[in-house]
């Protein structure tokens, strides 16, 4: 029988040597070669002169596997290989070095990608259409970049996505009207571009908790929400119409409708939601605000701006019932009359840090309060028809003539 000869060590080292040399890198590779393709189409895709030492992508050496988990590929989360499989590229997550370029299309080879966020940089052009096809998607955070273009109606085909950030950017077009199929939406926030028309209705996003449109051109009235909002920013639109949509919106923590075209009354259901603790409905047209007492329950309400609307008759009594409240902002409306002596009780109370009252029509007297503690509150009271002597801090201005007040209380009257 034939001896069996057993490969001596010197041997089986020159085979691995051999292999090493002669078998494709790719086999070796633990992640798959069309996400190290994908990776290297974005790299290549950013402008050289913009990425630092100290940057994420300068750590993207591609001598080396992404997902070996070496400390290389910085902002680069890969998923647990099994048995026999290779990694997949799973979140992007760069950081806010200024990189400047465009978005490669091939970040849609990427298929298992659940995040992606470019936030504080310099991309530029439109979002590519092959992101829409990442159906893993979680989260698409792009803000404070350059991207223009639409949102095109393919982002609803991203059903897991639960945040959507694109704000300041410069996107133009309407917001697809079936962005509300994306039930899984926590985060919609599209503020700070330039987007039109009307804002579609939302209340299919029945998780929503965000909704960030402020500081574009959207118009109209406002639509259906989803009641399970708690931050609503619509500021520096042209909206118009009344508020009153808004008091199913009972988990509110903070609103702002600033800077639009509201009207009507500023409702006690708003001012009294159980969580609301910040409100925002400055420069608009609203014409009264109902302040109803709150003894009783208790109010989270801190900061009240209704700065530049049409707000008529007395200030409002039941003000200092809402005990939490800190800063109020009334100021260029219509108020006449005195200031209720119980806004002296409050700031008695160290309670107020601050009162701005002035361009309206108030007269009178100060509560004795104000004349002993105005070092304790920020405001003014400028530019009424008070008795306002010029040692108290927040009298500092002039007032108007006495027969501004009476002819504006007169015409009021009338009406």
């Amino acid at each position: 029988m034939a001896a069996i000869i057993q490969p001596s060590l010197s041997s089986l080292l020159l085979m691995f040597l051999f292999l090493l040399l002669v078998v494709p890198s790719s086999v070796l590779t633990a992640t798959l070669r069309s996400d190290i393709q994908a990776l290297e189409s974005i790299i290549r895709s950013i402008d050289p002169s913009s990425i630092s030492p100290s940057s994420y992508l300068s750590t993207w050496d591609f001598s080396d596997d992404p997902c070996e988990g070496s400390g290389t590929f910085l902002g680069v989360m890969c998923s647990f290989p099994l048995e026999n499989t290779t990694s997949r590229v799973t979140e992007i997550d760069l950081d806010d070095d200024g990189y400047e370029g465009f978005l490669s299309d091939e970040v849609g080879n990427l298929t298992e990608l659940t995040v992606l966020s470019l936030n504080k940089n310099r991309f530029r052009g439109p979002i590519p259409e092959t992101v829409f096809q990442l159906k893993k998607l979680t989260k698409l955070s792009l803000s404070e970049n350059f991207f223009t273009g639409d949102i095109t109606p393919g982002i609803t085909w991203l059903k897991e996505l639960k945040t959507i950030d694109l704000s300041k950017n410069s996107i133009a077009g309407e917001i697809p009207p079936r962005i509300s199929s994306l039930r899984s939406l926590t985060h919609l926030i599209l503020s700070n571009n330039h987007l039109d028309g009307r804002i579609p209705p939302l209340n299919g996003l029945w998780k929503l908790q965000a909704l960030e449109l402020g500081n574009n051109h959207l118009s109209g009235t406002l639509p259906k929400l989803p009641p399970s909002l708690r931050t609503l920013s619509l500021c520096y639109n042209s909206l118009a119409g009344r508020i009153s949509p808004l008091h199913r919106l009972k988990h509110l923590v903070s609103l702002d409708v600033s800077q639009n075209r509201f009207s009507g009354t500023i409702s006690h259901q708003i001012l009294t939601f159980p969580e609301i603790s910040h409100i925002n409905v400055s420069f608009n047209q609203f014409i009264s605000i109902e302040v109803v007492q709150v003894t009783g329950i208790e109010s989270r309400l801190r900061i009240l701006d209704a700065e530049g609307n049409q707000l008529q008759g007395h200030l409002p009594l039941n003000l200092p019932t809402y005990g939490n409240l800190k800063d109020i902002n009334l100021r260029s409306n219509k108020f006449y009359g005195d200031i209720p002596r119980i806004y002296g009780k409050r700031l008695e109370n160290n309670s107020w840090r601050s009162l701005y009252l002035e361009n309206n029509y108030l007269t009178g007297l100060l509560p004795e309060e104000f004349l002993r503690l105005s070092k304790q509150i920020r405001g003014s009271l400028s530019n009424n028809c008070l008795h306002c002597p010029k040692n108290v801090r927040i009298c500092k201005g002039v007032q108007k003539a006495k027969s501004q007040c009476t002819n504006a209380m007169q015409k009021e009257g009338l009406k």
